[in-house]
Formats: C-alpha cells, structure tokens, sequence
C-alpha cells in the first residue's frame, strides 16, 4: 500500500499558489468598504440651512441634517457608493433670514469622489402657515 505524503500536489507549488491567492485578495474590494467623498457648496451670499440625504443608503440616510452654511462656504459630507461606485444624494435649503426667504431642492446622481454639491436657494418657499 502507498502512503500518500503530498495530498496537495508537489510542494514547489504551494508558494506560488500562496502568494497569488493574496495578492488576489488584496487587490479587490468588497462593495460598501468605500465612500464618495463630497463638498457640499453654498453657492449664495446667503446663511442657509441644508438637509443632505444619502439615497443610495438603505434606506435613505441623512448625511447632513439642518446645517447651517454660511454664505459662499463649503462642507464635507461622505455618502455610500451605488452599485458603479458613484453617489447619489438629494438635499433641501433654505435661507435663514426672514427678510428675502427663498427656498431650494434637488436631486444629484453620478457623483464621484470631490465633486461638488451646488446648493441654491433660488426658488419661493411654499407657504405652510394657516394664514397662507
């Protein structure tokens, strides 16, 4: 009977086999590790506040929740890649003075890490008051 010493194959096989097996591993990613990086921009003279949603997180996530952001100031914000590795986020503002109040609201897809999330105020705000 022939007693097996080298079930795996011969050994000059198994650093090989060792070494590309972890550069294998090494090189991927799992999806969800990473995130898209994003400044999110107040594009006016104006002090707002701002509501920032992930909406590629299930369910949607705030990132951002009533921030204010001074005029022509920026903020970081971090949000869940989707499926092709982008963002997807959408926000809304609003001025934070009584006397000029203007209102915004968007959605943005396809945003890659650094890109910048433009927030404008440039719309009426819908009354919501019982005099309105």
């Amino acid at each position: 009977m022939k007693v097996l010493t080298q079930p795996w194959g011969p050994p000059g096989r198994w650093p090989a086999a060792v070494v590309g097996l972890a550069l294998m591993l090494l090189g991927t990613t799992s999806f969800g590790d990473a995130t898209v990086d994003l400044r999110v921009y107040n594009d006016t003279a104006d002090e707002i506040v701002v509501t920032l949603y992930d909406m590629n997180a299930t369910p949607p996530q705030p990132v951002l929740e009533h921030q204010i952001i001074e005029g022509f100031a920026w903020l970081p914000a971090s949000v869940t890649p989707g499926i092709e590795g982008d963002g997807h986020v959408s926000w809304s503002a609003e001025t934070t003075g009584t006397d000029f109040h203007r209102c915004g609201r968007r959605e943005r897809r396809g945003l890659t890490s650094d890109a910048i999330v433009r927030i404008t105020t440039d719309a009426r705000c819908a009354d919501s008051g019982p005099g309105a």
